[in-house]
């Protein structure tokens, strides 16, 4: 058990960083569990977080799969909150890590520390059932929701009795968005003063959230809070909270994160149901018919005519390449005449004066609302089409399917100076870490952390425990095709079922697109029935997690996936023993984003494609690969079916960046 020390001892006791190397050494705190095994590297990274933290620095941490950062990070992080009577904020990137270290981890370091500590797994507040809310929505059933709603509403009233959780996951079923919309938490309507003393989900969470030592979140919502209007933050928050500090697992999506949430996203789909929660002229239901508000309900239909004029306007002004396309960057201000101002306007001036006209404080508040979220869709619009903000870039999206539906978009191109005067001023405690954070250029993460603006910062690389050059193999194929060739394509299933017979199944293909992944799981479904092997394949009726759940379940199946499959699934044991990367990962220059950072690099006289291109792809290749070797015991092959690494003078640099186990190279 690790001694916390009080404020008295602190003084005299070894530092916190000693006091990590003691408790990871082969005779330590840690090596009396059975399941401990003695790693030298998390051993090491268990002593920078500590000094890291005592010493109030940032850091950037590589390491590698195997080191056990999680435990490297948080013993050191939960001590330190402990005995300072300060508040870790653990963010990450995906729902699974966010679990572990709730219910594996934290939990283990909670015998190891001997102290009670409190951790929350903290969700946005639109996941949490507002019972003031609910009890509203009851009495205006029959003016607000049609008869299938209202048996929805039922359902939920029935659960709200007897969940302890009050949050969408411990829903048994999916209520519709608009039903949800009208009894979940809001920031202005589910606030201390009104639901404090009452049965209010949210306003529990947020009590936990005060006493808590560890608070763990998603990285979208880390950004939401610190930009958030709801609660001023405190004049000596680092953070979110006084005195916290901050634990960044999966680092390497940061970036992409930070410029969705320092941007602008404003959708056609999103604005309808705003308007129609006022009033829907289908089903005659809405706040304004709750009111007896004709003229709102009038002022509502024609904005949603207006609303769709728009639009369709936009979606003609875009000169999409083709009816595949879905973005088109917008580079000149002014693309349509903002001719849903004016309607929108009316919009908002009618919620004003049903607010002031409401018979309780619930339906006013429910009100000024409304106002503010269409008064901030109106912002919005004005915003992207003035181009207000010199740094970003535009642009519209489209989504193909039934629903089409057409959006606007802004981000910033660079976010390095933000996150740097957030993560790197060098006098808060800051980590940043991940399995995957370097392009093969030595120790200092040189790429990485010119991408968020530390480039004055700290960096480590740990490498990973595992024996690759007995646990892997790597195969390439010198006689492949060029990729995006027709005879690239062709050639695909021919290698896929020879390295597939090779593994026995069990193993992951994975493509960089949808289209070209569907094609080859129609041309190989023969090939996997006639073994007896299951194919898996994404987007085909099973979401992600059951996808993994049968993979896992069936030992010899086979997953084709794409993007979301590359990173952040962990598949330990014989289930996975072969990955095949049918193209090396380059990020499609076409989206807005990508071309945007691109050009920002050769205006400033460096080379997009050397300096951008190839370590996004290096990255997520190893992210890719990095799906293989889980565990010590693990085995399995790796293939790569891009003869690029061979043939092109970068290839070496991906090679390079691959962990070193024995390469065959087939002809």
């Amino acid at each position: 058990m690790i001694h916390i020390a009080s404020d008295a001892e602190s003084a005299a006791q070894p530092s916190l960083a000693e006091r990590m190397g003691q408790a990871f050494s082969p005779d330590g705190i840690l090596a009396k569990s059975p399941d401990f095994e003695y790693r030298k590297q998390q051993q090491r990274m268990a002593k920078i977080v500590g000094k890291a933290l005592e010493t109030t620095r940032p850091v950037v941490i590589e390491a590698a799969t195997g080191v056990g950062k999680s435990l490297a990070y948080l013993l050191p992080s939960v001590t330190f909150a402990v005995e300072k009577k300060r508040k870790a904020i653990i963010t990450t990137h995906t729902i699974n890590l966010q679990e572990q270290l709730i219910h594996k981890d934290l939990p283990i370091v909670q015998k190891i520390i001997g102290t009670p500590f409190k951790s929350e797994l903290l969700k946005g507040r639109g996941n949490y059932l507002c019972p003031q809310r609910l009890d509203r929505a009851f009495q205006g059933t029959p003016d607000l929701f049609t008869t299938s709603e209202q048996a929805e509403l039922k359902l939920i009233w029935e659960w709200s009795q007897k969940t302890q959780d009050g949050s969408l996951s411990d829903l048994d079923f999916t209520p519709s968005p608009k039903v949800w919309s009208q009894i979940c938490s809001e920031s202005y309507i589910c606030t201390p003063r009104r639901c404090g003393q009452t049965r209010c989900f949210y306003q529990a969470v947020r009590k936990r959230m005060a006493e808590a030592d560890v608070l763990v979140m998603n990285h979208s919502l880390f950004f939401m809070l610190l930009s958030s209007t709801e609660d001023v933050l405190p004049e000596d928050a680092n953070f979110l909270y006084p005195k916290d500090f901050l634990i960044v697992d999966e680092a390497h999506t940061i970036e992409n994160v930070a410029a969705r949430a320092f941007g602008l996203h404003l959708s056609e789909s999103s604005i309808r149901f705003e308007l129609q929660r006022l009033f829907n002229p289908r089903t005659k239901k809405g706040q304004f018919p709750h009111q007896g508000d004709s003229i709102g309900c009038r002022a509502v239909t024609e904005a949603l005519d207006a609303m769709e004029m728009f639009f369709r306007a936009v979606e003609g002004s875009s000169h999409f390449m083709n009816q595949q396309s879905r973005e088109f960057r917008v580079r000149e201000t002014g693309l349509v005449d903002n001719t849903l101002a004016l309607p929108l306007h009316r919009v908002i001036e009618r919620t004003k004066i049903a607010g002031d006209a409401a018979k309780n404080e619930t339906s006013r508040l429910e009100f000024q609302d409304l106002t503010r979220r269409l008064a901030s869709v109106q912002a919005g619009m004005t915003a992207f089409l003035d181009q207000s903000e010199d740094d970003h870039v535009y642009w519209v999206e489209r989504s193909n399917g039934e629903n089409k539906s057409v959006s606007l978009h802004s981000a910033p191109i660079d976010v390095s100076p933000q996150l740097s005067k957030l993560f790197f001023r060098g006098d808060k405690a800051c980590i940043l870490t991940s399995a995957t954070l370097g392009v093969g250029e030595g120790e200092d993460l040189s790429y990485f952390r010119q991408r968020v603006g530390a480039t004055s910062t700290v960096a480590v690389n740990i490498a990973s425990p595992f024996d690759f050059e007995k646990q892997m193999r790597l195969y390439l194929v010198k006689s492949m095709p060029a990729p995006g060739t027709k005879e690239h394509e062709a050639a695909l299933p021919k290698w896929i079922e020879h390295f597939l017979d090779l593994s026995q199944g069990r193993a992951f293909v994975l493509f960089t697109s949808y289209t070209q992944m569907t094609r080859i799981a129609e041309q190989m479904e023969e090939f996997c029935e006639d073994r007896g092997w299951t194919l898996l394949v994404q987007g085909r009726n099973l979401p992600r997690h059951q996808l993994l759940a049968e993979f896992r379940r069936d030992t010899h199946s086979i997953l084709f996936g794409t993007e979301s499959f590359w990173t952040g699934v962990d598949v330990p044991g014989e289930a996975l023993s072969n990955v095949i990367i049918t193209k090396l990962p380059f990020a499609v220059p076409d989206h807005p984003l990508t071309a945007a950072r691109l050009e920002h690099i050769e205006e400033s006289g460096g080379n997009p494609f050397t300096e951008y291109s190839v370590p996004e792809a290096i990255l997520k290749l190893r992210q890719g690969v990095g799906r293989l070797i889980r565990t010590k015991k693990d085995q399995g092959i790796c293939a790569i079916l891009d003869n690029r690494v061979l043939t092109k003078p970068y290839g070496r640099a991906f090679l390079n960046a691959l962990p070193p186990c024995p390469v065959e190279i087939l002809s």
